[in-house]
C-alpha cells in the first residue's frame, strides 16, 4: 500500500506543478464564466437603435388603402426597439425603393382577408434577416389580434373575451417516502442534470486520455523498465489512475470556486443591474400560491436565498453523487484507458482499441438528453444501470430523485464493474508495458488476459 501511495504522490505532484495544469486551472473558469457573462454582455451590445417598421394594408382586391381605412392600424404596439408606420395608399412596387434608400428597416404588407382566414401569410421585406425576437413578437402581436377578432365575431365584448382566457400552471406532485411532494424548478433540475452528465462525460475523456498518454509516453522513454524493479505493474496502474484522479478533482473544485468568484464579480462590477434582475427572475420561478409574497434577495443575503430556492441537503446529495460517479466512472474508464497505452508503442496505434472504448460514452450523452425530457423512461433507466454509461445517464436523473433502489443498484454495478475491468486492465497492463515494436491484437489481448501466473 505504501508503495501505491508513493506512486499517487508521484503522479499528483508532477502533474499539478506542470505548468499547463496551472494554466489551464487559472484559464478554465475564466472562459467558464465567459460563456456564462456573454448573454448579457451580447444584450449590452445588440444594436439598440431604433428600427421602424413600414405597415401597408391591403383590401380584398389587394388594393392598398388609406390610413384612415386600415382595419389592422395600430395592431402591433411599439417597444423600445421597434417602431410601426402605418402609411397612407402606397405602391406595392415602390417597397424596394423604400428600403434601399434606408427609409424603413423594413416593409410588412398585410391583407384584410387574414380576418376570414385560419392561416396567413405576412410578407415581411427587409435587406437584412431580421432576428428571431423581432419575427416572433410581430407574429405573436398578430396572432392575438385575429384571436381577439375572432372572438368579437361571436358578439363577446373586451372584457368577456379577457374573462375567457385562462392561465394553468401544472404542479407535479410525486410521492416520495409515503407522501406526495410538489416538484419545483424543473427547469433547473433539468439544467443541473445536463451540466453534471456533461462534466463528467469531459472529466471521463479528457482525464483517461491523460492516463493513456502518460502509460505511452513511460513505455517508451523505457523509464517504466526502472519502475517495475521496485513495484508491480498492477500496483503501478493503480497509483497512475488513482493519482491523475486526484488532479481531476483538484482541478474541478478550484474551477468551481474560480468560476463563481469571477462570475459574481462581473456580475457586480459590470452588470449590476442585469445580475439584480437575474435574481428577481430566479426567485420568482418558485410557485407560490395566489397573493403570497415572492421571495427576493440581495447582495447581502444571496447564499441564503440560494439555500431557500435549493435545499442544502439537496445541494450536498447532489454534489456527492457526482464526486461517486465522477470518479467511478473515470476509475473504470482510466483503467481502460491506462490497457490501451500499456498496449500500443504509440498514440497513433490507439486508434483500433479506442472505438469500443468511446462508443458507451457517446451513446450515453445521446440518452442523458433522452433523460432530461423523460427521466423516468425505460431507456433511460437500463442506460443508468449499465456502468458503462450510468456515470453520465444517472446524473440526469439524480435531481429528479430516481428510486433508492434505483441509485443502490447502479452504483453497486459500477464499483462491481470497475473492480472487474481493473483486474482485466491489470492482466493486460502487466504484460503490453514491456512490449516493444510489435502492434497487439484483440486475439493477443485476450491472450494476456487468460494467461496466469
Amino acid at each position: 500500500m505504501s508503495k501505491i501511495l508513493q506512486i499517487i504522490r508521484r503522479e499528483y505532484v508532477t502533474r499539478v506543478r506542470k505548468r499547463s495544469f496551472i494554466i489551464m486551472t487559472i484559464l478554465g473558469p475564466v472562459i467558464f464564466a465567459s460563456f456564462l457573462i456573454l448573454p448579457y454582455k451580447l444584450a449590452n451590445v445588440e444594436d439598440r437603435g431604433i428600427k421602424t417598421i413600414a405597415v401597408i394594408e391591403l383590401d380584398t382586391l389587394d388594393q392598398p388603402v388609406e390610413r384612415k381605412s386600415m382595419i389592422f392600424a395600430d395592431i402591433i404596439p411599439p417597444n423600445e426597439n421597434l417602431k410601426f408606420s402605418y402609411l397612407n395608399s402606397v405602391d406595392t412596387s415602390q417597397i424596394d425603393q423604400m428600403i434601399e434608400h434606408g427609409e424603413y428597416y423594413a416593409v410588412m404588407v398585410l391583407k384584410q382577408e387574414m380576418l376570414d382566414q385560419h392561416t396567413s401569410n405576412v410578407n415581411f421585406y427587409t435587406q437584412k434577416q431580421p432576428s428571431i425576437g423581432i419575427e416572433s413578437y410581430i407574429v405573436r402581436s398578430i396572432e392575438n389580434y385575429l384571436y381577439d377578432q375572432n372572438l368579437l365575431k361571436q358578439n363577446l365584448s373586451p372584457e368577456e373575451i379577457n374573462a375567457l382566457k385562462s392561465e394553468v400552471k401544472l404542479k407535479t406532485r410525486k410521492l416520495e417516502k409515503g407522501k406526495f411532494e410538489e416538484q419545483k424548478l424543473t427547469d433547473l433540475k433539468r439544467g443541473i442534470g445536463y451540466a453534471a452528465g456533461f462534466l463528467i462525460y469531459f472529466f471521463i475523456f479528457f482525464f483517461g486520455a491523460q492516463v493513456m498518454r502518460g502509460v505511452i509516453e513511460e513505455k517508451t522513454n523505457r523509464i517504466v523498465e526502472v519502475i517495475i524493479t521496485s513495484v508491480r505493474p498492477f500496483q503501478l496502474m493503480i497509483g497512475k489512475i488513482a493519482g491523475i484522479a486526484l488532479v481531476g478533482l483538484t482541478q474541478f473544485f478550484a474551477w468551481i470556486l474560480l468560476t463563481i468568484g469571477i462570475y459574481q464579480y462581473a456580475l457586480h462590477q459590470f452588470f449590476p443591474e442585469q445580475f439584480r434582475q437575474n435574481i428577481e427572475i430566479t426567485t420568482t420561478q418558485v410557485e407560490n400560491p395566489i397573493n403570497e409574497a415572492k421571495p427576493t434577495l440581495d447582495s447581502a443575503n444571496d447564499l441564503k436565498g440560494i439555500t431557500d430556492l435549493v435545499p442544502l441537503r439537496e445541494i450536498l446529495f447532489i454534489l456527492g453523487t457526482f464526486i461517486f460517479y465522477f470518479l467511478g466512472g473515470y476509475l473504470l474508464y482510466g483503467a481502460m484507458f491506462a490497457a490501451i497505452g500499456s498496449a500500443v508503442d504509440s498514440e497513433t496505434d490507439t486508434q483500433q482499441f479506442m472505438l469500443p472504448v468511446t462508443i458507451p460514452l457517446i451513446l450515453s450523452i445521446i440518452v442523458m438528453i433522452n433523460a432530461i425530457t423523460n427521466p423516468e423512461g425505460q431507456l433511460v433507466y437500463w442506460f443508468s444501470m449499465i456502468p458503462f454509461t450510468s456515470p453520465v445517464v444517472m446524473m440526469a436523473r439524480i435531481p429528479f430523485h430516481p428510486p433508492w433502489t434505483e441509485l443502490v443498484l447502479s452504483m453497486t454495478l459500477l464499483v462491481g464493474t470497475f473492480i472487474l475491468m481493473t483486474w482485466i486492465a491489470g492482466k493486460i497492463y502487466r504484460t503490453g508495458i514491456l512490449m516493444y515494436g510489435k502492434k497487439a491484437s484483440y486475439r493477443e489481448l485476450f491472450k494476456w488476459i487468460r494467461y496466469k501466473d
